[in-house]
């Protein structure tokens, strides 16, 4: 439900006081993309704190701290996985996604994860989720060209598609097939309403479950873009948007290239790579981190440099070419496509003109966590799958008794005559 206008304002108010605290720690550098850093839960430089601190010693030994380091596995959050092969053109996809499914006419909660991150970004929300609503179903699904998503050429040798794809077999198989790397947001709205079908085929599900769709940054975009175009129909109950918003986006895209040359490119192993994330406070619970980091990276089979063979999943410097096609006009999608709408930020000083708008309009739904980073559904997943919960009932057409249409009782009323 909107919020008062005094309520918006305390909000800006205690976003703003949240940015300075007694010790100031290092904002976080953002995994995804630059705008993530100049997004409504970033500081005042999107770039200015791109570099952790060298004092906070992120590569250091971890002493007692190592074993809470160690990876957690997707079996830990989801029942099952599915490959999902796809022929376009000349281009064979095999999609991956994790599965838990919806028990009786419970809903399916479909996330979509941003730039460089993956399905298992949403491992720890969904499992808070089920807590709540333990008959819902979750589909969190890795982007072509994240995670265990393959990408090759029809031409090239390819493993069978039951096969279960590592993601250093998803990246290095992509290398060497010389794939030309398509990351538009039609081609990733496309993936999304392919996915969701063939996993409807799949799973032999007669009729698709009711759809809440939730899309953390890219993933907004992404979401956002598949429930204007109404490709799922009536089945779409609402869609929410998490930590992303147009215009902050959009300016924080020139700050993309200094963020990349700035961040480490490679790791001592996959331990170092998630206490980096924690150390810098790119993610800021733990658990989340242990869950979905070790799917960002892969170790080289053939390492340029043996310190530190593990290098990241994405190339996100390849990905530029596409940045500003995925968000422009993205709030006027946002307030125009059917649906209940959600709206989730770690902060609303960047909230642009035309939501601000719409949220004093009680167009949709406004959600604040001042305390959360970018990664808002990492940091605080207990929070955010109570809100995801919470705005499902609300949308929940299920329970809903609706009156008989005025037609409809003229003619039981003449055929009673």
């Amino acid at each position: 439900y909107p919020l008062e206008m005094s309520d918006l304002q305390k909000s800006f108010a205690k976003s703003k006081l949240a940015k300075f605290p007694p010790e100031a720690p290092m904002e976080e550098p953002m995994i995804e993309e630059a705008w993530e850093s100049g997004s409504s839960a970033s500081s005042v430089s999107s770039t200015g704190t791109a570099v952790p601190s060298p004092t906070r010693q992120l590569f250091a030994r971890a002493g007692r701290r190592q074993s809470s380091q160690t990876s957690l596995q997707w079996t830990d959050f989801f029942e099952q996985e599915l490959f999902l092969p796809d022929d376009v053109g000349n281009l064979r996809i095999v999609h991956h996604i994790y599965l838990t499914p919806p028990v009786d006419k419970a809903p399916l909660f479909v996330m979509h994860h941003g730039a460089g991150s993956s399905g298992l970004s949403f491992a720890t929300c969904a499992d808070e989720i089920r807590k709540i609503l333990p008959k819902a179903g979750i589909l969190s699904l890795d982007a072509r060209s994240h995670g265990r998503t393959v990408m090759t050429t029809q031409d090239t040798d390819t493993k069978a598609n039951d096969e279960s794809p590592s993601t250093a077999d998803a990246a290095q198989t992509e290398a060497a097939g010389k794939v030309e790397l398509d990351l538009s947001l039609e081609t990733l709205s496309r993936d999304l309403v392919y996915v969701i079908r063939q996993t409807q085929t799949r799973m032999g599900w007669q009729d698709l479950p009711d759809i809440i769709l939730v899309g953390h940054s890219l993933g907004g975009a992404v979401i956002t873009d598949v429930a204007k175009n109404g490709e799922l129909g009536p089945k779409l109950l609402a869609y929410a948007v998490l930590d992303v918003v147009e215009g902050s986006a959009i300016d924080a895209l020139q700050s993309m290239d200094m963020y990349l040359s700035t961040r480490p490119n490679r790791f001592p192993s996959l331990q170092s790579g998630i206490e980096w994330h924690t150390r810098s406070r790119t993610i800021r619970n733990t658990t989340s981190a242990r869950a979905s980091v070790p799917s960002l990276l892969y170790e080289e089979s053939t390492a340029t440099d043996l310190s530190r063979p593990w290098v990241w999943r994405t190339n996100l410097s390849a990905t530029k070419p596409f940045w500003e096609n995925w968000f422009v006009g993205l709030s006027r999608k946002f307030l125009d496509a059917r649906g209940g709408k959600l709206l989730l930020l770690a902060g609303t000083d960047r909230l642009d003109k035309e939501l601000m708008i719409g949220q004093m309009q009680g167009k949709y739904q406004l959600q604040v966590f001042p305390e959360a980073g970018h990664f808002v559904h990492e940091d605080q997943p207990t929070k955010t799958a109570q809100i995801l919960a919470d705005f499902y009932r609300r949308n929940d057409r299920s329970a809903l008794v609706l009156p008989p249409k005025v037609a409809d009782m003229q003619a039981s009323a003449a055929m009673k005559k």
